[in-house]
């Protein structure tokens, strides 16, 4: 006799799916509990984007090399600002791309503030090299990837995309917008790309959106920028914590 959950082809059934659904609740709970890790810096962006080193001539903005400096000057600053149990990780969505980007930028300064919340797809995603060990999560479905997102988010850096960061960003900003959600700094990377893909304004002129929530996110165009803003944001919103609660 084999008990059900040692059962293989009965934990992958459909019957069996609320068990996988609290799996991926429930481990992801216990370990980041027992790493105490509780607040990240959450970096988006395509997983076809590239570094451009071995194109010299290419003329394109480098996002990859610009997402791996912004990740590491934001990991060089939480080390020297924040207590060890108060740092502040570097989490993606743990594939290639502008994902690798920002956890390699994460472990040139300390790999173990590099976390990924990878996710099983049928091709392009696969698990990058520079992600702590213990912060490398696995997820199959989507929505629960998403919710351990935001539980850990204390600020978005959103790079170019695809279909998969639209939905990511547009999916944050509502839960933010409705309140579901603590409001944290929104960085929208690459001024050109975000005013060429979305006029926003246009949500605001047909009464689709409230003009303060274009007030929900920021428009960055280099790392100094995206910088100055995120730890200017986060600073303030660590005193606003401390005084409630002092």
């Amino acid at each position: 006799m084999t008990k059900a959950y040692n059962d293989a082809e009965f934990m992958l059934s459909e019957e069996a799916r609320p068990l996988r659904l609290l799996s991926e609740y429930l481990e992801p709970r216990t370990r980041l509990a027992e790493l105490n890790v509780h607040r990240a810096l959450i970096f988006w962006g395509s997983a076809r984007l590239r570094p451009r080193e071995d194109d010299p001539v290419d003329e394109a903005v480098d996002f990859y090399a610009q997402a791996r400096e912004l990740a590491a000057r934001m990991t060089r600053w939480t080390m020297e600002t924040h207590a060890a149990d108060e740092h502040y990780y570097v989490c993606t969505g743990g594939g290639p791309g502008i994902m690798e980007a920002a956890n390699r930028g994460a472990a040139d300064v300390n790999r173990e503030l590099s976390m990924g919340y990878n996710i099983e797809l049928p091709h392009e995603q696969g698990s990058n090299a520079y992600i702590s060990d213990a912060l490398n999560f696995e997820f199959h479905y989507f929505f629960m990837r998403k919710f351990w997102f935001m539980n850990v988010a204390k600020a978005l850096i959103i790079f170019p995309g695809g279909f998969g960061t639209m939905d990511e960003l547009f999916e944050m900003l509502t839960l933010i917008q409705t309140g579901k959600q603590p409001r944290i700094p929104v960085v929208l990377y690459g001024k050109d790309f975000w005013d060429r893909l979305i006029n926003f304004d246009v949500f605001v002129e047909l009464g689709l959106i409230a003009e303060r929530d274009i007030d929900l996110f920021y428009r960055a165009d280099s790392v100094d920028d995206a910088f100055d803003f995120l730890t200017d944001a986060l600073a303030q919103d660590t005193v606003t914590a401390q005084s409630r609660h002092g």
